[in-house]
Protein backbone atom coordinates (compact mmCIF):
# COMPACT_ATOMS: atom_id res chain seq x y z
CA UNK A 1 0.00 0.00 0.00
CA UNK A 2 1.62 2.84 -1.19
CA UNK A 3 2.24 5.93 0.90
CA UNK A 4 0.37 9.13 0.93
CA UNK A 5 2.74 11.61 -0.51
CA UNK A 6 1.16 14.97 0.23
CA UNK A 7 0.75 14.06 3.50
CA UNK A 8 3.92 15.63 4.76
CA UNK A 9 3.06 18.69 2.59
CA UNK A 10 -0.52 19.35 4.05
CA UNK A 11 1.19 18.24 7.40
CA UNK A 12 4.37 21.32 6.48
CA UNK A 13 1.46 23.62 5.44
CA UNK A 14 -0.59 23.06 8.78
CA UNK A 15 2.83 23.56 10.93
CA UNK A 16 3.58 26.90 9.01
CA UNK A 17 0.14 28.29 9.59
CA UNK A 18 0.26 27.68 13.21
CA UNK A 19 3.75 28.37 13.55
CA UNK A 20 2.82 32.05 12.27
CA UNK A 21 0.14 32.35 14.13
CA UNK A 22 2.24 31.64 17.52
CA UNK A 23 4.94 33.60 16.77
CA UNK A 24 2.76 36.72 16.32
CA UNK A 25 0.60 36.06 19.23
CA UNK A 26 2.41 34.24 21.89
CA UNK A 27 6.17 34.53 21.54
CA UNK A 28 6.99 37.67 23.39
CA UNK A 29 11.00 37.68 22.59
CA UNK A 30 12.20 41.28 20.98
CA UNK A 31 14.29 39.60 18.85
CA UNK A 32 11.77 37.47 16.40
CA UNK A 33 9.94 40.70 16.05
CA UNK A 34 9.00 41.54 12.35
CA UNK A 35 9.81 37.69 11.01
CA UNK A 36 8.12 35.99 7.90
CA UNK A 37 7.70 32.03 7.13
CA UNK A 38 8.48 31.35 4.00
CA UNK A 39 8.23 27.47 4.27
CA UNK A 40 8.48 24.42 6.22
CA UNK A 41 9.73 21.00 5.21
CA UNK A 42 8.91 18.55 7.03
CA UNK A 43 10.88 14.75 6.74
CA UNK A 44 9.23 11.65 5.63
CA UNK A 45 10.00 9.92 8.61
CA UNK A 46 7.93 13.03 10.86
CA UNK A 47 10.88 13.36 13.36
CA UNK A 48 12.27 16.54 11.75
CA UNK A 49 10.96 20.09 10.16
CA UNK A 50 13.12 22.65 8.58
CA UNK A 51 11.30 25.94 9.15
CA UNK A 52 12.39 28.91 6.75
CA UNK A 53 12.31 32.40 7.59
CA UNK A 54 12.99 35.90 6.42
CA UNK A 55 13.64 39.18 8.08
CA UNK A 56 14.43 42.66 6.98
CA UNK A 57 18.40 43.76 8.24
CA UNK A 58 21.12 43.04 8.37
CA UNK A 59 22.94 39.95 9.40
CA UNK A 60 23.10 40.85 13.29
CA UNK A 61 19.35 41.17 13.10
CA UNK A 62 19.32 37.83 11.34
CA UNK A 63 21.59 36.41 14.13
CA UNK A 64 19.81 37.89 16.72
CA UNK A 65 15.98 36.35 15.35
CA UNK A 66 17.55 32.83 14.72
CA UNK A 67 18.96 33.03 18.64
CA UNK A 68 15.30 33.47 19.15
CA UNK A 69 13.38 31.52 17.41
CA UNK A 70 16.08 28.36 17.97
CA UNK A 71 15.08 29.51 21.47
CA UNK A 72 11.61 29.35 21.64
CA UNK A 73 11.68 25.93 19.69
CA UNK A 74 10.52 23.76 22.31
CA UNK A 75 7.88 26.11 23.44
CA UNK A 76 6.85 26.28 19.96
CA UNK A 77 7.02 22.68 19.63
CA UNK A 78 4.70 21.91 22.12
CA UNK A 79 1.88 24.61 21.27
CA UNK A 80 2.08 22.80 17.83
CA UNK A 81 1.79 19.31 18.77
CA UNK A 82 -1.07 19.96 21.12
CA UNK A 83 -2.72 22.34 18.40
CA UNK A 84 -2.38 19.74 16.00
CA UNK A 85 -2.79 16.45 18.32
CA UNK A 86 0.01 14.64 16.24
CA UNK A 87 1.45 11.21 16.95
CA UNK A 88 4.73 12.61 15.93
CA UNK A 89 5.90 16.24 16.78
CA UNK A 90 8.88 17.21 14.59
CA UNK A 91 12.24 18.75 16.00
CA UNK A 92 12.14 21.97 14.79
CA UNK A 93 15.04 23.53 12.70
CA UNK A 94 14.93 27.39 11.69
CA UNK A 95 16.86 28.38 9.08
CA UNK A 96 16.74 32.15 7.33
CA UNK A 97 15.74 32.00 3.96
CA UNK A 98 18.01 34.06 1.87
CA UNK A 99 16.03 33.97 -1.54
CA UNK A 100 14.32 37.03 -1.03
CA UNK A 101 17.04 39.01 -0.78
CA UNK A 102 18.13 37.54 -3.50
CA UNK A 103 15.61 38.16 -5.76
CA UNK A 104 16.08 41.84 -4.61
CA UNK A 105 19.37 41.72 -5.44
CA UNK A 106 18.74 40.12 -8.91
CA UNK A 107 16.09 42.93 -9.23
CA UNK A 108 17.85 46.10 -8.33
CA UNK A 109 20.95 44.11 -11.01
CA UNK A 110 17.85 44.35 -13.85
CA UNK A 111 17.20 47.92 -13.32
CA UNK A 112 20.19 48.94 -13.32
CA UNK A 113 20.81 47.13 -16.74
CA UNK A 114 17.57 48.70 -18.11
CA UNK A 115 18.82 52.11 -16.93
CA UNK A 116 22.04 52.17 -18.37
CA UNK A 117 21.05 50.79 -21.73
CA UNK A 118 18.77 53.56 -21.80
CA UNK A 119 21.58 55.98 -20.98
CA UNK A 120 23.84 54.03 -23.69
CA UNK A 121 21.84 53.42 -26.83
CA UNK A 122 23.43 51.16 -29.53
CA UNK A 123 24.16 53.12 -32.57
CA UNK A 124 22.19 49.87 -34.46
Amino acid sequence: MPKDASRPRRVAEQIQRELAELIQLDVKDPRVGMVTLTGVEVSADYAHAKVYFSLLGDQARVDAALNGLSSAAGFLRSQVAHRMKLRVMPMLHFIHDISIEQGARLDKLIADAIADDARHPSDD
